[in-house]
Parts: C-alpha cells; sequence; structure tokens
C-alpha cells in the first residue's frame, strides 16, 4: 500500500474556509470525494477537486512506473486532507475621517493525500458497530448479577 499527495499553494482563500470543505472528503473513496466536491456550493471547492485530481494523477503514474500495474480512481482513498495557512497580504483600504482599515488577504496551502484502500467506515457504521458491541457489553454486566442470584437459589432449593 503507498501514499501519493499533491500540493496546490497560494490558493486565495482563508485555511479555515478550506478545511470546511476538505472535511467533507476526508476518508471517502477518491471517485465519491470528486462527486461531493462537484456539489458543494464553495468556491474553494473547486480549487480543492483539482489538487484531488492531481493526487490521483500522481498515485496512477506512481503504479503504473514503479510496481507495473494498472490502477483506477475506485481502489483509492482520500487518507488525508489538510490545509495550512499561507502568506497574508496586507492592504490598506480608505476609512472615513482620514484614517486608514487594514485588509488581510490570506492565502493557503492545500494538500490532498491519497493512498490504496477501501476507506474507512462512515461515522454511522462505525456508531452502529460501536453501539452494537457496548449494548452487549452493558446487557452481561446487568445480567451477570441477576444470573449469580438465581445459580445461588438453585443451589439452596436442591440442598433442602
Amino acid at each position: 500500500m503507498f501514499e501519493v499527495k499533491a500540493t496546490s499553494k497560494y490558493i486565495r482563500t482563508s485555511a479555515q474556509k478550506a478545511g470546511l470543505v476538505l472535511d467533507l472528503i476526508r476518508g471517502k473513496k477518491a471517485s465519491d470525494a470528486i462527486a461531493i466536491l462537484r456539489f458543494t456550493k464553495k468556491s474553494v471547492a473547486r480549487d480543492v477537486e483539482k489538487t484531488l485530481r492531481s493526487a490521483i494523477a500522481n498515485a496512477v503514474n506512481v503504479a503504473d512506473k514503479n510496481q507495473k500495474r494498472r490502477l483506477d480512481e475506485d481502489d483509492l482513498v482520500v487518507s488525508a486532507a489538510y490545509a495550512d495557512q499561507g502568506p497574508s497580504q496586507k492592504r490598506v483600504r480608505p476609512a472615513p475621517m482620514g484614517r486608514a482599515y487594514q485588509v488581510i488577504r490570506r492565502t493557503t496551502h492545500i494538500t490532498v493525500s491519497v493512498a490504496e484502500g477501501n476507506g474507512k467506515p462512515s461515522r454511522s457504521e462505525r456508531r452502529a458497530a460501536s453501539a452494537s458491541s457496548t449494548a452487549s457489553a452493558a446487557r452481561e454486566k446487568r445480567t451477570a448479577g441477576s444470573k449469580k442470584k438465581a445459580a445461588a437459589k438453585a443451589e439452596t432449593q436442591e440442598s433442602k
């Protein structure tokens, strides 16, 4: 299993806004992530999709050259996606009474990593699995006391 990444630098948005979109695709299959990004109504989604497509192309290229095998985007999973803060441009905007307000134009560096795999289970699948295991453990704990009492009662009745 290998991991390949792609980075887009100096994207003209804040890292916080890009992080909101990256949270949507982290852990998803690459094909599902592209579909999600296509229908996301944030302007940074276009830049994230571009970076994701670049990471997929890098993975296909690495698999073809180094490992001599074909790789499809359905085999890839978004293993990591994060936005780092880039340099900020400081500009001046005229304000009332001869003053000036500072405008900070933020930039971000978007990094998307893809790896070969079948993807993490969704949040609902993880909750269902943990709920069933914790529920059965709690049930065992509750019934253990009553089972001991029933066994002790049966012993006392047999001895009489």
